[in-house]
């Protein structure tokens, strides 16, 4: 019974046979110049309610670090949050793509970002020459704390960044989670609030391994295909990128898997919030749970085969930290998370025992 990670589930039934009509389908055009890419390229640039320019790639860290890239040379510096995947979960990735260019974290409560804090760390005094250009905010929706972003809030965020002529990349990994968990328009979490580019990502939300760069500003798509052929992330059998993609898009299946996942964990939240020796850290936007619970009961469940892991405590206030004897954990649930397993899991966690 995992809740480790949307990561250890399968692909949906509607993408694997996506897949396999793809794999069907007769020869079709490599790298990226399938029809079925054509297809998807259309469809977002319906959902997103504008033109763009689409680059498919496999992997999450690889679009977090070649996005970055496109916007942010070798001497500049992306500010993110203290969590955020690109600062502590990237192997140094997004340093790599970028040629060296210099990563700051900035700490906040449930993994947001504030304006004020952006404000003042890109109103410090700098050394001309001596010091990396800031050039790129980095946010990423939801959160690493399994917070959302709000249209509004990604606003506040991008007109500081703007204003001190920064661009904006947005980590999506769980984009989609963050849609369904409000009611504005891909549009209005992304480009409307001045996202410059979005990582999509389907993975984690029922696709083999499928993620999107997508840019708003085709002036800043120019370096992308190079640095993906560069980067050794241009798959030649392109078809099995897109067709993941027009799975997933088709008839809103993407929403809904997304739909399913937060539902399992407003279920899962709403059951340990009842148990006696768990208090949530965060009321969960999404897909993801945070709980505190005594390192005794994080051992014997455990032990009694559930799987979740502990997490960082720092974007939690002083007060409200762990304390002695207990532990911060994060448990996810995905489109395939089965209501008897979390039924169980709280079942376990509310025996006194």
């Amino acid at each position: 019974m995992h809740f480790g990670s949307d990561n250890v589930v399968g692909a949906s039934a509607q993408v694997m046979q996506a897949l396999v009509e793809a794999n069907g389908a007769g020869p079709m055009a490599s790298y990226g110049e399938d029809a079925i890419q054509a297809r998807v390229k259309a469809e977002l640039e319906r959902i997103f309610e504008r033109k763009i320019e689409l680059f498919l790639l496999a992997s999450g860290t690889a679009a977090n670090g070649l996005a970055l890239a496109a916007l942010t040379p070798g001497w500049g510096e992306v500010f993110c949050h203290t969590d955020a995947h690109v600062m502590t979960d990237e192997c140094g990735g997004p340093e790599f793509f970028t040629g060296g260019a210099k990563i700051t974290p900035l700490a906040g409560l449930g993994g947001k970002l504030t304006p004020a804090a952006l404000d003042a760390a890109l109103s410090a005094p700098r050394r001309g020459i001596h010091s990396v250009k800031p050039t790129t905010l980095s946010l990423t929706n939801l959160t690493e704390c399994g917070t959302r972003y709000s249209a509004k809030e990604t606003a506040a965020l991008t007109e500081v960044a703007k204003r001190h002529g920064l661009k904006v990349h947005l980590d999506g990994a769980r984009f989609s989670n963050a849609l369904v968990g409000g009611k504005e328009s891909p549009a209005d979490l992304t480009w409307r609030a001045g996202v410059d580019i979005l990582c999509l990502g389907a993975t984690k939300n029922g696709a083999m391994a499928a993620e999107a760069v997508i840019v708003f500003d085709p002036a800043l798509a120019e370096t992308l295909p190079y640095r993906r052929m560069r980067a050794g992330h241009l798959l030649s059998k392109g078809r099995f990128l897109s067709a993941q993609f027009e799975g997933w898009l088709k008839e809103g299946h993407w929403l809904d898997l997304a739909r399913t996942a937060n539902a399992r964990a407003k279920r899962l939240a709403k059951g340990l919030a009842a148990a006696q020796r768990i208090r949530l850290a965060w009321k969960p936007d999404g897909n993801e749970v945070f709980a505190i619970m005594p390192i005794t009961l994080e051992e014997r469940l455990h032990k009694e085969g559930f799987r979740f892991y502990r997490w960082r405590q720092d974007a939690l206030p002083l007060a409200e930290r762990p304390k002695k004897g207990e532990v911060l954990c994060r448990l996810v649930c995905s489109f395939a998370t089965r209501n008897e397993d979390i039924d169980a899991l709280v079942a376990s966690a509310a025996r006194s025992r």
